[in-house]
């Protein structure tokens, strides 16, 4: 007897889930290949001025959003910037933060560990990149009348969506990286977000230049990230 396609629990609407499933020689095969895949991702400064459609970028924002969140409250909202002029203020803006950083508040162990990343307080990808994909945290949401209420694990939900955002941005064939200017206040203010709203993540999307070049790091490995219980 087949299970009905939706049952009643606590009042609300449950449908029966389809789970795609593979033979255990096919789970360890695509386990081992998406690695394989999502490990040629990289972090690019280099970014082409090369024309991304609108259509590509709502995709990945789509993708984005089906991460978990707390109370499946989705406690973001994406914002993407094609305008150049908007894309050129927020560069200006992120760099004044960004020298008051390198300047007086990073410690000098910080910027020494930033040194085999070549990193420094000039962020031309701000303005070069077709695509600017701001991710906004919602702290709280009002309801109806005005009330306010708290979401719930908003930095563990919106972290994770920013993880599937960049696997959705290479899985394109885009590169980007992560760019977290602090303080970021000015996001708010330059895109006029609501008061519930703070700035967490800048992603700079695009292809990557020809040529582009990355630092030649090494990833910890298995070890290194994890501890087996068996």
């Amino acid at each position: 007897m087949n299970p009905p396609k939706a049952i009643n629990l606590n009042g609300y609407r449950h449908i029966l889930y389809h789970p795609i499933s593979y033979d255990r020689a096919i789970t360890a095969q695509k386990a081992k290949e998406y690695f394989n895949w999502l490990d040629t991702r990289r972090s690019v400064r280099d970014i082409a001025d090369t024309p991304v459609s609108k259509d590509v970028i709502e995709h990945i924002i789509l993708s984005a959003s089906t991460a978990p969140s707390g109370a499946h409250k989705q406690p973001w909202t994406i914002c993407a910037i094609n305008n150049q002029a908007l894309k050129s203020k927020i560069r200006v803006a992120a760099e004044i933060e960004e020298k008051e950083n390198y300047e007086s508040r990073m410690s000098e162990r910080w910027k020494r560990d930033l040194l085999p990343i070549g990193t420094n307080m000039n962020k031309p990808f701000l303005e070069n990149a077709p695509w600017l994909i701001i991710v906004f945290k919602q702290i709280y949401e009002y309801d109806a009348d005005g009330n306010r209420y708290n979401n719930y694990y908003v930095n563990e939900s919106v972290g994770i969506a920013c993880g599937m955002l960049l696997s959705a941005i290479h899985n394109a064939g885009l590169v980007t990286l992560t760019h977290t200017p602090s303080p970021m206040n000015f996001l708010s203010t330059l895109l006029e977000r609501p008061d519930n709203e703070r700035p967490f993540l800048i992603c700079p999307v695009g292809y990557a230049s020809n040529p582009a070049y990355v630092p030649d790091l090494r990833r910890k490995t298995l070890n290194e990230v994890s501890k087996f219980y068996m």
